[in-house]
């Protein structure tokens, strides 16, 4: 069976992007090789560090290096993009403006899926990096949908957290231990559903306790991907 191409925006960080990998595969139905979903990868940890560019004010804007690399992805027979990195998706414009194919747009995609499950006018928990807030990834998305966000109060903890985990991986107790309490705190300011909206909180949301349903942004891209290729 012929399977549509997804290129993907990866690197950021790299260990986010084989997550998606791992759960494409165990998503996928297959019996053999060639029943798995094909994809094209740009593994590139040199993309310019979202942080420094949106937090900082630092360093240099990413965005032309995302959108040269979408240009490799299409060029190379990619007939749609995913992008594994919330952050990143403040670039989606530039990444946009850059190829003639669709961005599996996994902020948006999210947002929908919210959406669905809690209704207009509910408030949903950020687990997220400060420079999503910083930057409004989500702000159009929820306003659209009607919802509203809550975002954790000791923003410096979290960035602590996913400095963690892109150093060491998904072990680190400490990183856990942040999550969860974010995660409590957030619901206990009334948030009826939590989006993990960092691809390296990905990585352990495992941690999350079950009091709210939970969506995690890196499984929703994972579901577009899949629909893409087995699609028309």
């Amino acid at each position: 069976m012929t399977r549509n191409v997804v290129g993907i925006l990866g690197g950021m960080g790299p260990e986010a992007t084989i997550l998606l990998q791992q759960r494409l595969l165990a998503g996928t139905d297959a019996q053999d090789d060639a029943d798995h979903l094909p994809l094209l990868i740009d593994m590139n940890p040199q993309v310019p560090s979202r942080i420094a560019h949106l937090i900082d004010g630092t360093g240099p804007d990413p965005g032309p290096v995302l959108a040269g690399m979408a240009r490799r992805l299409e060029q190379a027979g990619a007939t749609a993009l995913g992008m594994p990195c919330n952050t990143a998706h403040h670039y989606a414009p530039q990444i946009e403006a850059a190829v003639s194919v669709p961005l599996l747009n996994m902020v948006e995609l999210s947002v929908a899926r919210a959406g669905v499950i809690i209704g207009k006018g509910a408030r949903v928990g950020m687990l997220a990096s400060p420079a999503v807030r910083l930057a409004g990834v989500f702000d159009a998305a929820l306003a659209r949908a009607g919802l509203s966000a809550l975002w954790p109060a000791e923003e410096a903890r979290m960035l602590a957290a996913i400095r963690l985990i892109k150093a060491d991986g998904p072990a680190p107790p400490a990183a856990r231990r942040i999550l969860a309490e974010a995660a409590a705190g957030l619901t206990g300011e009334g948030a009826a559903l939590l989006l993990v909206a960092c691809s390296e909180f990905s990585l352990i949301a495992d941690a999350l306790p079950p009091a709210v349903p939970v969506i995690d942004t890196l499984d929703v891209l994972s579901d577009a991907i899949r629909d893409h290729s087995l699609g028309p």
